[in-house]
């Protein structure tokens, strides 16, 4: 080979390199990778609020001057799909950032490939524990939304006490837990002993909906039959609608009837079924009254979707991605060890009421929102009752039985 060759060979030797130590990704493209599961309500709402942020920050100009792409792959609920879709958006799409995620059986599947790849990820479900110790201590690049279920759990205690204080005419005492049999009901229903432990508690699980099940007369006779102060389940949304048509069938109206799921289906107020339960939950449209950056959030998803936003996971869909934006605009580079220092410090006030930082938790180092509110569905509306400075509502007590509706 002449000089002329072996000069040109070094040069492709050079760009070759200089793609390898960028990850070969687009140098004018700013990506997000996110996966949820795009056939529940949670995951396809959070999705599209994602984008909102994106086509909100491209409105304004992009990141250091780029534009900002998200790409969306769905988990279908899956662990190993979750899995696969967090390989391929690190391999083939080269994200710069991981956002997402609703269960917590499909975090755990994903979790040892995130450790694999190590980019910064905002989590935006997974309550469950076992997903935290899953991840583990110091694992710097990980940033955990939602709260955990021990933080939902002390929420839970907290709000509860709170509303028996004020309202004398609230019972408390007895509690019976129905709870999907995967890890978040199971998990749920565990942190619920452990934490209402001076009340009288007793459970049993069921095969949700949304993993093939749906048959709910064996729990609900069961909760019947224990006559229960509280009554609430833990499943998903498309467990909702089915569970109450069977509590009507077998004439079960406990005075509080309460419902944990990570979403409700986009019509679920519209049901009659639906009056006086009760939810927990980190947002709800409600809150437009009280919130300027919740209406700002609320009216921008109408006008991209034209639906409107019926799961809280659609305003962390949304923050996840403007916190990273955030803290990319502070850093100024895309230098991971510079965006974690200043996600760190960051102070952001979000759609679901609160300001949001982050701090440590149990185990990890970044945990974000820790508290819950107290739901009621009043007239179609998500009304929240507790925390009182944020309500909008009293709550309606008892629940109305189903023979005067």
């Amino acid at each position: 080979m002449n000089r002329k060759g072996i000069s040109l060979m070094l040069i492709l030797l050079m760009a070759a390199s200089m793609i390898f130590a960028q990850g070969g990704q687009d140098s004018d493209t700013i990506k997000f990778g996110g996966v949820w599961p795009l056939g529940d309500i949670t995951g396809e709402q959070a999705s599209k609020a994602a984008q909102v942020a994106v086509d909100e920050i491209n409105a304004n100009g992009g990141l250091l001057g780029k534009q900002v792409e998200l790409i969306v792959i769905d988990s279908e609920f899956n662990p190993e799909k979750g899995a696969a879709a967090i390989e391929r958006l690190a391999t083939i799409d080269k994200v710069d950032f991981f956002v997402g995620v609703v269960s917590s059986g499909v975090h755990l599947g994903q979790i040892p490939t995130l450790k694999t790849y190590k980019k910064i990820t905002m989590i935006t479900g997974a309550a469950s524990h076992l997903a935290e110790e899953a991840i583990g201590a110091d694992q710097e690049w990980y940033f955990h939304l939602h709260p955990w279920d021990y933080n939902q759990g002390a929420s839970y205690v907290e709000g509860w006490n709170a509303i028996a204080e004020k309202y004398s005419e609230i019972s408390i005492g007895r509690w019976f837990l129905a709870y999907e049999e995967g890890a978040f009901g199971s998990a749920s229903f565990e942190a619920t002993k452990a934490l209402f432990s001076d009340m009288e508690i007793d459970g049993e699980p069921f095969l949700s909906a949304a993993a093939g099940g749906g048959d709910y007369s064996a729990v609900l006779q069961r909760a019947k039959a224990y006559d229960p102060d509280v009554f609430i389940w833990a499943g998903y949304d498309a467990d909702a609608l089915p569970l109450l048509e069977q509590s009507k069938a077998i004439d079960f109206d406990p005075a509080l009837f309460v419902g944990a799921p990570p979403g409700w289906p986009a019509d679920f107020g519209e049901s009659k079924l639906a009056e006086d339960v009760t939810l927990y939950g980190l947002w709800a449209p409600s809150l437009n009254e009280i919130s300027e950056v919740s209406a700002k959030f609320y009216n921008g998803f109408i006008a991209k979707t034209g639906t409107e936003p019926a799961t809280y996971f659609a305003p962390l869909g949304y923050a996840a991605i403007q916190i990273i934006a955030q803290a990319v605009e502070e850093a100024g580079t895309m230098d991971q060890d510079a965006i974690i220092a200043e996600l760190k410090k960051i102070q952001y006030e979000s759609p679901t009421g609160e300001v949001i930082s982050f701090g440590p938790s149990n185990i990890i180092s970044n945990q974000g929102i820790r508290n819950q509110k107290i739901l009621q569905w009043q007239n179609g509306v998500q009304q929240v009752i507790w925390p009182f400075e944020q309500a909008t509502s009293e709550p309606k007590y008892p629940f109305t039985p189903w023979s005067q509706r």
